[in-house]
């Protein structure tokens, strides 16, 4: 890989009552602020440069042969830099982690902590970018513009809907992937985790019916993902209760979900819908009642992932549910995004995909879920993000399904 997630200063982490923080907290010591101090990663040369033999073939004159026969021949970029095993991970600031819009500057720890997740989990190289606009039109120009150093583009904490908008014209524009990671990261560890929770417990994906609490940017991915996947029904509820055809206050994003999903035409608040519901999914935030959730199917599945407060306690989940996941790490079966991107952007790099599509998506929901598979239990229906058999499965099933779809360049 061409550059490696170092924190040269590691060695200088000190008390932030030194002076040296302006604006850290009065305590004597926080961890979270020593471990960030001085950023999280650099760049670190894979070629030596120790004299003028080294600097000639670095970089000028020899520098100049490579330039010129990739003038020549332009796919010779991916052989000779690093374009092909790095990643734009991309925001503007605006949904970042449960903080909301705290701006690009505040977005970068954020971002650099995602750059080191993509190497430490697939040793993808990943450079942060966090941009002065929130206008979608300016955010897809300036990407544009900055794509020929790619070989990926990950957006990363822009809000919804303003992502929908921004990932579908970069992709249209682009030959490269895009990928909405709080999108279609979540939507495939979700599979992943209600493939498992249905083996474990003798059902079929299509027998399900789902209830999604949250239409932002997971939900809809979620919802529109599991339905690709085969799963029975789905319903969406957002704040003013089921979205469905009949009412007349949705977005267009929303208009289109409540096209593909409600078979069953509920309406109302989101706990009527969870009545005899099979499985609960939460990315929305805020308390469901206890009352609904034992209204619930027996052996309902309760995956409550919202952070760092679940929709629905684990300790109320299993009360009623055969299997219970949340976003946290610190509960069995937590549902994290690090489990799909590393190995997303891996594989669809390593066959240089022009895009990630539906199949590749299931292929890693798929590859996922199958780690675990001979090993499953209530507290185990989706692998831990350390599990080094993790990335290896994602890459190969990604990589093998690109070349299926004819996406894959090699």
């Amino acid at each position: 890989m061409a550059a490696e997630i170092v924190n040269p200063r590691s060695d200088e982490r000190g008390s932030d009552t030194d002076g040296g923080m302006e604006g850290a907290p009065a305590e004597p010591f926080d961890p979270a602020f020593a471990l960030h101090r001085g950023g999280k990663m650099a760049v670190q040369a894979t070629v030596p440069v120790r004299d003028k033999d080294d600097l000639s073939l670095a970089y000028t004159p020899g520098v100049a042969k490579v330039c010129s026969a990739i003038a020549e021949q332009p796919e010779l970029v991916h052989d000779y830099t690093w374009k092909s095993q790095v990643v734009a991970v991309v925001t503007d600031g605006t949904a970042v982690l449960g903080l909301g819009d705290i701006g690009p500057e505040a977005s970068l720890p954020v971002m650099e902590g995602k750059a080191i997740l993509f190497k430490q989990f697939g040793g993808v190289d990943a450079v942060p970018i966090a941009l002065a606009t929130t206008d979608a039109d300016e955010i897809v120009e300036t990407v544009v513009r900055l794509a020929p150093s790619f070989g990926g583009v990950n957006l990363e904490d822009i809000s919804a809907p303003r992502c929908f908008e921004i990932e579908r014209k970069l992709q249209e524009r682009l030959d490269i992937p895009v990928f909405h990671d709080d999108q279609h990261g979540t939507a495939v560890v979700t599979l992943a985790a209600l493939r498992n929770a249905a083996r474990l417990t003798g059902r079929n994906l299509g027998d399900l019916r789902t209830v999604i609490s949250g239409a932002g940017a997971a939900g809809v991915a979620i919802a529109k993902f599991l339905l690709a996947a085969g799963v029975g029904d789905v319903a969406v509820s957002d704040r003013k209760g089921i979205v469905s055809r009949d009412r007349e206050d949705l977005t267009p994003v929303k208009r289109e979900l409540a096209e593909l999903t409600n078979k069953a035409g509920l309406s109302g608040s989101l706990e009527s819908a969870l009545a005899g519901a099979d499985v609960f999914i939460g990315v929305s935030g805020g308390t469901v009642p206890e009352a609904a959730v034992a209204s619930m199917a027996p052996g309902a599945f309760v995956f409550a992932m919202a952070n760092p407060t679940p929709e629905i306690h684990p300790d109320v989940a299993h009360k009623y549910a055969a299997v219970v996941a949340t976003g946290r790490s610190d509960f069995p079966n937590q549902i994290n995004n690090v489990l799909a991107f590393p190995g997303i952007f891996a594989g669809a790099l390593q066959v240089r995909a022009s895009r990630i599509t539906e199949g590749m998506k299931i292929a890693a929901a798929d590859a996922l879920a199958d780690v675990v598979a001979d090993e499953l239990s209530a507290d185990r229906v989706i692998p831990s993000p350390f599990d080094e058999r993790v990335a290896p499965a994602v890459t190969a099933a990604v990589a093998a399904a690109a070349r299926a779809e004819g996406v894959a360049r090699r």
